[in-house]
């Protein structure tokens, strides 16, 4: 490739980067901002909150289960009309879903609005993942990193003028104005989004440390081997302790009576630990993604996961009190959104590019599994009376997952590689 053409293939690559994260950050409000609607909802149509939160169980299992469809159905249509048309089709779910909410008088209709937007979420999330890593096979970990953390943190930045729009003019302007504005910023960029055809991409610079697949591999025979299945039950073991910890902080500093202590300019304990936390989640992803193309996948979740173990430790020796909480919560939020970024690289180091958003996909819906073992926390709970001892699970959970990669997914890859592609192997 000539120097022209490789200034205007890194160009393009990079603004197909930033394009992704932008749609990233148009989605994240529909799973990070909910929470600002239920009340309203529950106050103006007397739905209990349990009915109202069944919309979002809806939305996180259609945004969550139907990616491997929608990732199978852009590397089917191929790099150039595929993540534009799915992106189209994302934006139009997404914009259409929060419009019909703003005018939902019936659960049904809620529910169906759940359906849509989890729909449209999944085809952006994964169309602009598969991007990331077909784009960057030499940056592959930085670069789901950043598109990850547009969805992680992107709420930070719509989660103010949603609440000033709720308490100004009612929640269902906010659904309605916001729905136009999001599907319609998508369907924009989503003129522009292409994915790498050959010659497009830049040569990989040829790193030991993270050897990548010569070959592509169908989803079947992803879903025949075993590594993958090693990466789901390891996705889905930390995945759940960070989604415990997501779902019950509220309760956990209730419990702890720590959370309406002020910390900070007046802010409660909670509060400063949301902001802090998801600051420290979008972080995580591309911090640990750029370790992680450096030194080796399987090295960086070792690293992060003994973190993230430490941190469930110290919270539930030392969590009790206000800042002590923040730091701790901080720290697990920091060694866990990293998942999103080092496990669809690692998938698609192993099984190659072109079905690389499909194949990714599959992986994905660990998160889903993952859900439900977060009930299990407040069974643990009511058993022994204690966090303390849902804390100690978690922690040696993660360290689990610390043995599995450094032990059993790292030989499992090296006899992937040697004995699938025995003269197929590239590094990057």
């Amino acid at each position: 490739m000539s120097g022209r053409a490789s200034a205007a293939a890194s160009t393009n690559r990079w603004l197909q980067l930033w394009l992704g994260v932008l749609c990233m950050v148009l989605i994240a409000n529909l799973q990070y901002a909910w929470t600002l609607f239920v009340d309203p909802m529950h106050q103006a149509h007397g739905w209990s909150i349990a009915q109202i939160q069944v919309a979002f169980s809806i939305f996180i299992a259609t945004e969550t289960w139907l990616t491997p469809i929608e990732g199978y159905i852009v590397d089917r249509l191929g790099p150039a009309s595929g993540p534009r048309l799915m992106i189209v089709f994302g934006g139009v779910l997404v914009g259409v879903a929060w419009v019909l909410n703003a005018y939902a008088t019936s659960l049904e209709m809620l529910y169906v609005g759940a359906g849509l937007s989890g729909v449209g979420a999944g085809a952006i999330y994964a169309t602009c993942v598969g991007n990331a890593v077909k784009w960057f096979p030499d940056r592959r970990g930085l670069a789901v990193g950043l598109t990850a953390a547009g969805f992680g943190a992107g709420a930070a930045l719509t989660v103010v003028p949603i609440r000033l729009v709720i308490s100004t003019y009612g929640y269902a302007s906010a659904f309605f104005w916001f729905g136009l504005l999001q599907g319609a910023v998508l369907l924009v960029v989503a003129q522009v989004m292409r994915g790498p055809t050959a010659g497009t991409v830049l040569p990989a610079v040829v790193r030991a440390e993270v050897p990548q697949s010569a070959r592509s591999y169908t989803s079947a025979e992803v879903l025949k081997s075993p590594a993958f299945w090693l990466l789901y039950v390891m996705l889905v073991l930390v995945s759940g302790s960070g989604l415990m910890a997501t779902a019950q902080l509220a309760p956990i500093a209730k419990d702890f009576g720590v959370s309406n202590s002020a910390v900070l300019f007046g802010a409660t304990t909670l509060s400063v630990a949301l902001v802090v936390d998801n600051v420290m989640n979008g972080l995580a992803r591309p911090f640990f993604g750029a370790v992680s193309d450096w030194i080796g996948r399987e090295y960086t979740m070792a690293i992060a996961f003994s973190l993230g173990a430490l941190s469930y430790w110290l919270l539930a020796v030392a969590g009790n009190s206000p800042w002590a909480f923040v730091l701790c919560a901080a720290l697990i939020f920091f060694t866990w959104g990293e998942i999103f970024s080092l496990f669809p690289s690692t998938c698609t180091d192993l099984f190659g590019t072109k079905y690389a958003t499909a194949n990714a996909m599959l992986l994905y819906t660990a998160k889903g599994t993952s859900a439900f073992l977060v009930p299990f926390a407040n069974l643990l709970v009511s058993a022994t009376g204690s966090w303390g001892s849902v804390f100690l699970v978690a922690a040696g959970t993660n360290v689990l997952v610390v043995v599995l990669a450094l032990f059993v997914l790292r030989p499992i890859r090296e006899a992937h590689h040697r004995t699938a592609e025995p003269s197929g192997l590239r590094a990057s």
